[in-house]
């Protein structure tokens, strides 16, 4: 047992009790918390420091408060999939959605390349590009808001790529290889974490003022001669976690 003080607040070291026992599995989904004042007495806190915990382990989707009820635990949530693995998951489905997933909020629109989106695709800044969101869904809530980023050149051969709705037919790489023959064959991707933004809160349809860290996946696709076929990125709700398998060699 180690002797280290923990000096982290009271609140944190709450939410951190309580977010280790639900993934250890050892509260499992759909058990109540005790109410507000016993953990207050128990943990010899305030009722308000009680609140603030507990908000924190909502804000990551590991617990929900039910009107009149009390505190419910959800569970871990699904784990965020990268571009490359909706990307597989694409080809061997012919849908991007994870188990339990569901996507709305489906927008697109031909813009203006922004610069990180100019430089992901090779072409200049304000050049047109067609631009595609959506919001990835499960029962624990928003998994991610997932923006797609296309060559302009696309949108003569493919309208479908410019309209508001989901895709039929496979995912928009899917329609791009069998329209053109540019096969996505490369994936470069990264991971970075930062705290969420005013537009990554509105994208994730958190409270305003929401405090929180949140993990941003960007893919950009190459096909044979390395051109980039598109690039996405995805915003990770807070609380999601990513995790990847790969064979040992």
């Amino acid at each position: 047992m180690s002797d280290r003080v923990d000096n982290r607040p009271p609140n944190e070291r709450i939410a951190a009790h309580y977010r280790d026992l639900i993934a250890s599995g050892a509260i499992q989904a759909g058990t109540l918390l005790p109410s507000i004042k016993t953990l207050a007495q128990d943990w010899e806190v305030s009722t308000a420091t009680v609140e603030k915990a507990l908000g924190k382990l909502r804000v990551e989707n590991l617990v929900r408060g039910i009107h009149g009820v009390g505190t419910e635990v959800i569970g871990q949530p699904t784990p965020l999939s990268s571009g490359s693995q909706r990307q597989d998951r694409g080809q061997r489905t012919g849908s991007s959605w994870g188990t339990g997933e569901r996507s709305d909020s489906h927008t697109a629109s031909v813009t203006a390349a922004p610069e990180d989106v100019a430089v992901a695709l090779g072409i200049g800044r304000g050049d047109r590009v067609i631009r595609r969101t959506r919001v990835y869904r499960d029962r624990h809530g928003i998994v991610a808001h997932s923006t797609s980023w296309i060559p302009g050149e696309f949108v003569e051969i493919l309208p479908e790529l410019a309209r508001a709705e989901r895709l039929k037919g496979g995912t928009s790489l899917d329609l791009i290889a069998r329209a053109t023959g540019r096969q996505a064959v490369e994936r470069k991707h990264t991971t970075a974490a930062r705290l969420a933004t005013a537009e990554d809160i509105e994208l994730l349809q958190l409270e305003p003022g929401t405090v929180a860290a949140i993990l941003v996946l960007s893919t950009t696709f190459l096909d044979a001669q390395k051109r980039p076929v598109e690039y996405g990125v995805d915003l990770g709700a807070p609380g999601r976690t990513r995790m990847d398998e790969s064979e040992m060699y």
